[in-house]
């Protein structure tokens, strides 16, 4: 979402606005940013909306804190923040709206490869077949690759340089992480039957 250009027309500092109302129009720009938003907006991009050392962290709190008691709330994913409907309501969209299209629609299988890259990238074809003892064919790569949870990154130091493939920001904003760091342990994944023993990725 970042831009390279100036916004020319955008008066960032509002110097004319007492401090409070100055505070206010902030936090309404990074609503506005974040509703025109289909992914997580990392905080360089808000900031261009806001006063040169207003603090993102703190209007985004302060909006946070202004959607209590709302359907929905900001959630910090992938390195960026975005609204999110509360799981509360979750099944009243699936009772009302048409949101198939939406989903992962991934099976089981799809999981555990994707949790193998996650786990271990950046990973070659052949480090997954390592994994789980068969090949892993390429039309379940293109798969994961099609909906942007997986992309190609950099070439193996082996033999003819194969590539290796990564988790992408948009995995993290579809499994609710703010980070890698947030990859749940595999025996979590076992205990919630989201992997089986035999799929867990090795050390």
């Amino acid at each position: 979402m970042a831009k390279d250009r100036n916004e020319p027309d955008l008066d960032r500092e509002l110097a004319e606005l007492p401090p409070e109302l100055r505070w206010r129009e902030w936090m309404r720009r990074i609503e506005a940013v974040l509703f025109a938003s289909a992914a997580p907006v990392p905080r360089e991009d808000l900031a261009r909306v806001v006063g040169q050392g207003a603090s993102v962290d703190l209007l985004v709190a302060d909006l946070a804190a202004d959607l209590e008691g709302r359907a929905f709330e900001i959630a910090q994913l992938a390195g960026g923040w975005m609204f999110r409907t509360r799981s509360a309501y979750a099944p009243a969209i699936r009772a009302a709206a048409d949101v198939g299209d939406q989903l992962l629609d991934l099976s089981e299988f799809d999981v555990a490869v994707l949790a193998a890259i996650a786990y271990h990238q950046p990973i070659t074809r052949d480090g997954l077949k390592d994994i789980f003892g068969k090949e892993i064919s390429r039309d379940l790569i293109g798969r994961l690759h099609a909906r942007e949870l997986i992309w190609t990154g950099p070439r193996s130091p082996r033999r003819g340089a194969p590539y290796t493939f990564v988790t992408t920001g948009v995995f993290l904003a579809a499994f609710g992480m703010e980070s890698l760091r947030d990859l749940p342990d595999p025996e979590q994944l076992e205990d919630a039957g989201v992997a089986r023993a035999s799929d867990r990725p090795v050390p």
